[in-house]
């Protein structure tokens, strides 16, 4: 198939064009002008151009029989027009409609686990907002929700990688409350090969797919994990939850700090699969124990 991605420099990004390139498929990636990092890489082709002017691109997307969307942001820089709202609802919206088009009916999603309806991060209700445009459209969609992602991606933040960096750097790590909500990380790998396999697997068509790893694993187990992984002594503070959320109005701006107030907020309400176990089956995905070797 000829696949239009876009996202496809990003953490997530990456590895799924790497395992469309693998899998036989012709990949045309979205790029901006400004921040072309192109993958060189046999099969891959790159599309200079804003996501939010398709008129630039829409002839290359007309080559195409699927898109594969996986744009998305984990902290706003408003005076810069990074919003949650423009990047992933109008962003979205960008690209539903130029997929129609285009005449390409196949659109595969990145959502996120925790989107929905009544949702308390903005994260969180920005991707739900943007599953309704994909749902009410008329394409022939797959959305996928991830929990936490871990693993050797692509350039670009990500929660696990900046958990590592603190307990690299950091004298003292946080541990906010107790520490004991619970995550669900799924393996890159894990991800990348569920939107190649769903691109052609019928039972994908028109279905929404939570996506965490075989284990639901306390943030605090998390953190001694990656201690033990980076042979690094574990050195915590516990911080309250109201004192955490008075901090991190400051905390977030340091270069580094891995919360928001956002991300705050996600992370305290957990991250889990209420349905682990439907994506393996219905797309063959071998389960991967949550492993660190990449620190």
């Amino acid at each position: 198939m000829k696949v239009f991605v876009t996202g496809g420099t990003g953490y997530v990004g990456v590895p799924v064009v790497r395992r469309l390139v693998a899998c036989g498929h012709e990949v045309y990636v979205l790029q901006r002008e400004e921040t072309a990092r192109p993958l060189r890489e046999p099969g891959v082709h790159v599309v200079l151009g804003s996501l939010f002017a398709p008129d630039n691109w829409l002839s290359r997307l007309r080559e195409c029989d699927a898109v594969i969307h996986l744009v998305g942001i984990i902290r706003e820089v408003p005076r810069e027009g990074v919003t949650m709202e423009r990047i992933h609802v109008c962003g979205t919206r960008c690209i539903v409609d130029a997929a129609q088009a285009a005449g390409v009916s196949r659109f595969l999603h990145m959502s996120a686990l925790g989107a929905r309806d009544g949702a308390v991060s903005a994260y969180h209700k920005s991707k739900w907002d943007a599953e309704r445009i994909v749902q009410s459209s008329p394409l022939n969609f797959t959305i996928f929700r991830p929990s936490v992602i871990y693993g050797d991606g692509g350039p670009g933040p990500n929660f696990i990688s900046l958990m590592t960096q603190l307990i690299k750097t950091a004298p003292l790590v946080p541990i906010i409350g107790d520490g004991h909500f619970e995550l669900q990380p799924v393996a890159i790998e894990t991800v990348s090969e569920a939107f190649v396999t769903a691109l052609d697997t019928p039972v994908a068509y028109h279905n929404t797919y939570e996506i965490g790893g075989p284990e639901r694993i306390a943030y605090r187990d998390i953190l001694r994990r990656m201690a033990l992984a980076l042979n690094k002594p574990l050195r915590t503070v516990s911080v309250p939850v109201f004192a955490m959320k008075a901090l991190i109005p400051v905390l977030e701006k340091l270069p580094g700090f891995p919360l928001t107030k956002d991300q705050l907020a996600m992370l305290l309400e957990g991250n889990v699969c209420e349905d682990p176990e439907t994506v393996y089956q219905e797309l063959h995905l071998e389960p991967i124990p949550f492993l660190l070797p990449y620190v």
